[in-house]
């Protein structure tokens, strides 16, 4: 993936008027007071979500992904609201892909529901300390890796990504990680974590490529995270000699190769989800292995 010498970097913009007036009011906490804008190429940009509507653009762009698309299971709340929505929402920061094509003139500020084409949840872990932990906590015990790190040591959870169907393609998702590593760079953030997903709940059509991430991919032992032990499912399915690559890589969503691509780990057991539908894996990125060709596109220079 190439960078895109269009795109243009915005991380000095000015807070907008929402973010503002949430700063004067002691609101600072709920968003950012600092860049909300990390870039632009064409008529897509990346930046933070500045408002309550903004989230729910998110919402409702996270509930026809996951609920319409693939196939998590609602409740009678979600099926009601048409949107993902759950406690994290109300702290996390929400990176926002918006398509300034579907923005009406003189609605820049407050884009329509439909103009947000992509997303990203993040979780710093101060934010998640004071607001009872991280989401992946659920699935993975991180609690040992947060304590072998230390307070020195600031990890950021990735979670709740998703791009509308017509916008899964390179720009988008370079754009995202644009956003992500501006992000990083910007809160001084060491350590990416985060659960990632395939669309399935039956781990056994999955021997090739989750032994292939066991094999290849496992966590080494400073960074060592395992899968809760009552939802632990194995993922040392095939010996090693066993795997073949390009069925493993075949197997697997874009967006996990993406991140093994980038040089990140992954923790040791899988969990299923049944609520939507998927087997997932815990991603481990320390920022300083990145793998170098993604760090010199999307780290902040």
């Amino acid at each position: 993936m190439e960078p895109d010498a269009r795109m243009t970097d915005s991380t000095t913009k000015t807070k907008t008027t929402a973010a503002k007036n949430a700063a004067a009011a002691g609101q600072s906490e709920r968003f950012p007071a600092g860049p909300l804008s990390f870039g632009r190429r064409k008529n897509l940009e990346v930046r933070l979500a500045s408002s309550e509507e903004e989230i729910r653009a998110a919402q409702a762009l996270r509930y026809h992904v996951f609920y319409e698309e693939m196939s998590a299971e609602a409740d009678a709340k979600t099926l009601e609201s048409k949107l993902d929505a759950d406690r994290f929402d109300t702290f996390c920061d929400h990176l926002l892909v918006i398509d300034h094509n579907l923005v009406p003139e003189g609605l820049e500020e407050t884009p329509p529901l439909d103009a947000v084409v992509g997303c990203y949840r993040l979780l710093r872990q101060d934010v998640a300390e004071t607001n009872g932990g991280f989401y992946t906590a659920s699935e993975f015990d991180i609690a040992p890796l947060l304590e072998r790190a230390g307070p020195d040591v600031r990890f950021l959870e990735l979670g709740r990504s998703c791009v509308l169907e017509p916008y899964r393609n390179k720009p988008t998702v370079e754009l995202l990680w644009h956003g992500i590593m501006h992000y990083v760079a910007h809160y001084n953030m060491d350590v990416m974590l985060g659960c990632a997903s395939f669309e399935t709940t039956d781990p056994t059509v999955l021997d090739m490529p989750l032994s292939y991430l066991y094999h290849e991919h496992k966590t080494p032992e400073e960074w060592y995270v395992r899968a809760r032990d009552e939802q632990y499912v194995e993922m040392n399915r095939l010996p090693k000699d066993s795997v073949e690559l390009r069925p493993a890589l075949r197997a697997m969503p874009p967006m996990i190769k993406g991140y093994i691509r980038a040089g990140c780990f992954i923790g040791d057991g899988a969990v299923v989800d049944t609520q939507f539908g998927t087997t997932d894996v815990l991603i481990l990125f320390p920022v300083s292995e990145i793998n170098d060709r993604y760090s010199s596109k999307f780290k902040k220079k």
